[in-house]
């Protein structure tokens, strides 16, 4: 049995991470909603008349959804590729990883509501 590992190399991991990368976009909108929101909501950390620090906060915690929705569609590739029936189980891990996206977005929202309480003095 040949186990579904290649060679580790740089490049081709690089590759393959592009090649994700480029799947994911698309083939799920939820991630194309979560870039797009990234976009916007970059633009609006830079913008603000803030310090470069708080933009910076502002800005990378965007991230955060971001990898909680790539981590989401591999769990539901994996889920999806083990069975096509309905099994409570398979419900349970896609919920449990649209779950990570609900809260990553809920730590970002309170990430952008405390450093911008404390940027513009209102707590």
């Amino acid at each position: 049995m040949k186990l579904n590992k290649p060679k580790h190399n740089l490049f081709r991991n690089g590759v393959y991470a592009l090649e994700g990368f480029i799947d994911i976009v698309k083939n799920e909108t939820s991630f194309k909603w979560q870039l797009l929101m990234l976009f916007v909501m970059g633009i609006v950390a830079w913008v603000l008349p803030v310090s470069f620090t708080v933009s910076s906060i502002l800005f990378i915690s965007l991230f955060i959804p971001i990898l909680a929705e790539v981590i989401n569609s591999a769990i539901e590739r994996v889920v999806d590729l083990v069975t096509q029936d309905y099994h409570i189980l398979a419900k349970q891990a896609k919920d449990v990883g649209a779950t990570i996206v609900l809260l990553s977005l809920i730590v970002t929202l309170l990430i952008w509501l405390a450093t911008l309480g404390v940027a513009f003095k209102v707590v």
